[in-house]
């Protein structure tokens, strides 16, 4: 009787502290199907291994030749500026030339049309694990603004590609955590832990490290979550 007004105490003091309990874990009981469920959290701090950076240039004009003439010379400078940053061939990639005339469209601004007809666009891709380099480079493109060269999209993205290799030290960091709360709540309440009566490993997240509220991919350091759920069975 006793061991069940301990065990009712706890459940109450487990409730009103809202699940997880300060570091890496929380529980709740059933108290008719004598068991404790668990949740075990695993946090590790990663760096994104890979970087996509893509470059649009833009070129106005109202001579065709003349314009595909300025953005191939424009792709020129952007690639040796990539290059001059210790990037090589194989991780820089000049897309396909994109051509809009303003003349062909029906519903066309004839009067801007007449300065500037065509609008040609070209993307220069980078693809490397350089992500440090890349992060730097972002921050100098102010040298290509000063070679008048516009650039519509800069977008750098940061990924983590080694998640397989840090959960099977994550999931049993968590699954540890997981069982030393069932420990302590059989403790406290005078059982033992018994069998796994359920378990769900959970989804491993990857989030920005240092801003929860940033946009994950323009993160470099990221963090690495999972949180496992067991349900034990408890024995007297």
């Amino acid at each position: 009787m006793e061991n069940k007004v301990v065990a009712a105490a706890l459940i109450a003091v487990g409730l009103t502290a809202g699940g997880f309990f300060p570091g890496y874990y929380y529980y709740k009981t059933h108290a008719d199907a004598r068991s404790v469920l668990v949740k075990g959290l695993a946090e590790q701090n990663v760096k994104a291994d890979l970087a996509i950076w893509n470059l649009k240039i833009v070129v106005s004009g109202n001579d065709l030749q003349e314009t595909q003439q300025k953005i191939a010379a424009q792709a020129k400078q952007v690639t040796a500026f990539l290059q001059k940053r210790g990037f090589t061939e194989p991780e820089i990639t000049v897309g396909a030339l994109e051509t809009n005339d303003l003349m062909a469209n029906p519903y066309r601004d004839n009067t801007a049309a007449s300065t500037s007809r065509f609008i040609l666009s070209q993307t220069v891709f980078v693809r490397t694990d350089k992500v440090d380099a890349v992060a730097d480079a972002v921050s100098q493109t102010n040298e290509l603004v000063a070679q008048s060269i516009v650039l519509e999209n800069q977008t750098a993205a940061y990924f983590f590609t080694k998640l397989n290799e840090v959960k099977p030290a994550m999931l049993k960091e968590a699954t540890e955590n997981a069982r030393q709360a069932a420990h302590e709540f059989a403790q406290n309440s005078g059982s033992k832990v018994g069998k796994i009566k359920t378990a769900n490993q959970g989804v491993f997240s990857i989030q920005p490290r240092d801003d929860p509220n940033a946009y994950e991919p323009s993160q470099i350091n990221k963090k690495v979550r999972v949180v496992a759920t067991i349900d034990y069975f408890l024995e007297d």
